[in-house]
């Protein structure tokens, strides 16, 4: 599944994409979605169809389950959606989350190899907080940049470079490990180096080895190819 890596540099830090990458969080933005909807008396969406949803943070992923046939509701009818729906994921949060085969042996390897590590994500610190406090992740991570945490989300560079800096690292030492090309826009315009994985939440635009400098099968091929160089 991976590609030959690119970059003849040394890693001295890694950060990682939270939904899609380490946790498949569907589950739970499901729930919270189809909430919201019978709410405000709007059909379901399917997971497949809210996974296809998730990448640029709530009001994002809100707007696209309330738009049908190309029409998006006014921004006031959005607006009151994105609190319905905050409301449901504040309880759903975490509930049916689960970590992604191979993720903890990962971070495990990682810390004994001395890597700094960070999450990086669109989810507004709100519910990151209690989620990687929830699933046991927060004890590896140097850093975690929410979709709040900063004035731009990915696909900007700016969480990246923040993360960066929070860690001591220069740009060009760290590693992003993501699943979409949010993830991978973030991390060249940072002057990050960027793995990708396949499984997760790419807004129905899959990544290919092409894109990023690996395109790997789960976060143990990540490991091996960075803990060995």
């Amino acid at each position: 599944m991976s590609s030959q890596v690119k970059f003849p540099i040394s890693i001295a830090s890694v950060t990682f994409d939270l939904d899609g990458t380490l946790l498949d969080t569907v589950p739970d933005l499901a729930a919270a979605a189809n909430a919201m909807l019978a709410e405000l008396g709007e059909p379901a969406r399917t997971h497949d169809e809210v996974r296809d949803f998730v990448g640029k943070g709530i009001p994002t992923l809100v707007r696209r389950c309330l738009t049908r046939d190309g029409v998006t509701p006014e921004a006031e009818h959005l607006e009151h959606a994105t609190e319905i729906f905050k409301r449901h994921y504040a309880y759903h949060n975490g509930r049916q989350s689960l970590i992604y085969p191979g993720v903890l042996e990962c971070l495990e390897k990682m810390k004994a190899a001395g890597f700094s590590m960070g999450i990086i994500t669109n989810k507004a610190a709100a519910f990151t907080e209690p989620l990687v406090e929830m699933k046991g992740l927060k004890a590896y991570m140097d850093v975690v940049v929410s979709g709040d945490t900063v004035a731009e989300k990915k696909p900007h560079p700016m969480p990246m470079l923040y993360a960066c800096e929070k860690m001591g690292v220069e740009p060009k030492y760290n590693l992003h490990i993501g699943d979409s090309h949010n993830d991978i826009n973030s991390a060249r315009g940072a002057g990050c180096a960027v793995f990708c994985v396949p499984y997760g939440y790419n807004e129905g635009q899959p990544v290919y080895s092409t894109d990023c400098d690996a395109l790997i099968s789960s976060l143990v091929e990540a490991c091996d190819l960075v803990v060995k160089r």
